[in-house]
């Protein structure tokens, strides 16, 4: 297996090119401005670096060819998800993920739907559900990700996914549990497809989460 990582140099991008080494034998191509630098001790022969950014969809069109599967680690709006869908249609990924955000369908609810909503805006409204539709709407094997609020925390990796459809409760969850998750997909250790996944952590139903 060879996989794309856009926005390899984020935190959970480094998560997750760290459990991919450790749980599995892939091959990475690890993308993102100033990469070779910032992720050069990452540069072994399973690693290869790119330096570049989401606009550049050509060049990123380029490594497609032999990619089984990518993962763009970054919420992002209609405007970089539109052209970076129409470079990958044709790529025909196994697997395609994308991170986002929740309350994409107004699926937020209970205690944490108020301080989310202040906090974050519509965001049924917003350029995110914009890119949602846009990926729900193409031809990919996709994984959209709506991703509640981040705290880190080693060796929690608890999680509650949720589908399109059900409330989303959770005022938090670890990236650690994220990066597992998003590795647990790319191996097809969890079998989505074609889904938009509500990620939280159990027993997270609080009015905010617990680092605020």
């Amino acid at each position: 297996m060879k996989v794309l990582i856009l926005g390899a140099a984020g935190q959970i991008g480094r998560m997750v090119t760290k459990d991919l080494l450790e749980q599995t034998n892939a091959e990475l191509v690890l993308y993102g401005r100033n990469v070779t630098q910032r992720l050069a001790q990452e540069a072994t022969n399973r690693c290869q670096l790119v330096d570049g950014t989401f606009e550049e969809v050509d060049k990123i069109a380029s490594l497609l060819s032999d990619v089984d599967a990518m993962y763009l680690n970054y919420a992002t709006g209609d405007q970089i998800i539109a052209p970076l869908v129409k470079v990958l249609e044709p790529a025909d990924l196994k697997k395609v993920i994308f991170a986002n955000v929740p309350d994409l369908y107004q699926e937020v609810e209970g205690p944490f739907t108020e301080w989310y909503r202040k906090n974050t805006g519509i965001m049924w409204q917003s350029s995110y559900r914009k890119a949602a539709d846009i990926i729900e709407n193409s031809s990919l094997n996709y994984i959209i990700l709506r991703i509640t609020w981040l705290y880190n925390e080693e060796g929690n990796t608890k999680v509650h996914l949720t589908r399109k459809g059900e409330p989303f409760k959770e005022a938090q969850v670890t990236r650690q549990a994220v990066s597992q998750v998003i590795t647990d997909l790319l191996t097809g250790k969890l079998a989505y497809n074609r889904e938009s996944l509500g990620v939280g952590e159990p027993n997270t139903e609080w009015s905010k989460p617990s680092f605020y």
